[in-house]
């Protein structure tokens, strides 16, 4: 008996299949994206799925079913039948604060979280203005109070919780400026037609290459650096108290699929996502910072931000 337990643990181990590996799906995933297709989601969720679909031997059908900030397709998820066939994706930050916003009643910790990485958000000025660093940024906020144009994607985007955080971190006041998504927010900029937005830098770093755009800051605790750039300074060179605010970007699976389901998901994360060199590339091409976790850590790395945009 003990060496029969030891020649299939071998078998497992020369194979390269992991024991925790104990779910094979039998027909293909449905992976939910609850925004429109092109989107900083939408991208990186289907490098994830191509890269999980030979590990589980099974097609992983991405569907892209936007509205109502992606509440209407996490909610497809919620509804379905709980038996790990059914993913949702998108923001952490949204997922845990949909029940705030009253959108959904859920909480972050109905979900295992899979991250893939964190997008972090950089305030950008059009060429044209006349700001050279965020310190001259920020004392123009000042002393022209209510009266410099800030491009966002909406009231719950990532670029007005930047622009919010920095308000309550140092006083300024801003013009709001709302469009209907990050690109055109981003385009708003280039055009002149705002002085500043403070929205992703996987939705700006095309434009910052192109020198359409001038970043200033980074709302991330150290530098962040930019292939085919450079380096953008972090806000807390000039507000040092100020946090980075990484917004964390995954897979999410409803507590209450069988437990091998987690085990062979636990396990693929650790495994094939930690070690993805496509994720890699995607999050240095895209000013990224790829975040392979899951479990009790990615439930730690997600909260600080949706504690804020809660509370915001």
């Amino acid at each position: 008996f003990i060496l029969c337990t030891v020649v299939v643990a071998a078998l497992f181990l020369f194979s390269g299949v992991s024991i925790a590996q104990t779910w094979r799906p039998e027909k293909p995933i449905n992976l939910i994206i609850p925004w429109g297709a092109g989107g900083s989601t939408d991208q990186v969720t289907r490098i994830v799925a191509g890269e999980l679909e030979d590990a589980l031997g099974q097609k992983i059908v991405a569907v892209n079913q936007p509205g109502a900030s992606g509440s209407v397709g996490t909610k497809t998820v919620m509804d379905a039948k709980k038996d790990g066939y059914y993913w949702a994706s998108g923001a952490a930050g949204d997922l845990g604060t949909y029940i705030v916003k009253g959108f959904l009643e859920t909480k972050i910790e109905d979900w295992h979280l899979y991250l893939d990485v964190a997008n972090v958000m950089v305030v950008s000025v059009n060429p044209g203005t006349p700001y050279k660093d965020f310190g001259e940024l920020l004392k123009a906020f000042k002393d022209n109070p209510g009266k410099i144009t800030v491009a966002t994607a909406g009231e719950v985007s990532m670029g007005a919780v930047a622009i919010e955080a920095i308000k309550k971190n140092s006083g300024i006041q801003y013009k709001h400026v709302s469009y209907d998504g990050g690109n055109p927010a981003v385009i708003a900029t280039v055009s002149g037609e705002c002085q500043v937005t403070p929205q992703l830098a996987v939705e700006q770093v095309d434009m910052i290459r192109a020198k359409k755009l001038r970043p200033l800051a980074a709302l991330t605790d150290e530098d962040l650096p930019v292939k085919g750039y450079g380096t953008i300074p972090s806000i807390k060179k000039w507000i040092p108290n100020m946090k980075g605010l990484p917004s964390y970007f995954g897979v999410f699976v409803p507590k209450g699929v069988p437990n091998e389901v987690v085990q062979t998901l636990d396990n693929l994360w650790a495994k094939s996502i930690a070690n993805s060199a496509k994720l890699k590339e995607y999050a240095d091409d895209r000013a990224a910072v790829f975040t392979p976790f899951y479990g009790k850590a990615a439930q730690e790395k997600a909260f600080p931000f949706i504690q804020f945009v809660a509370w915001l």
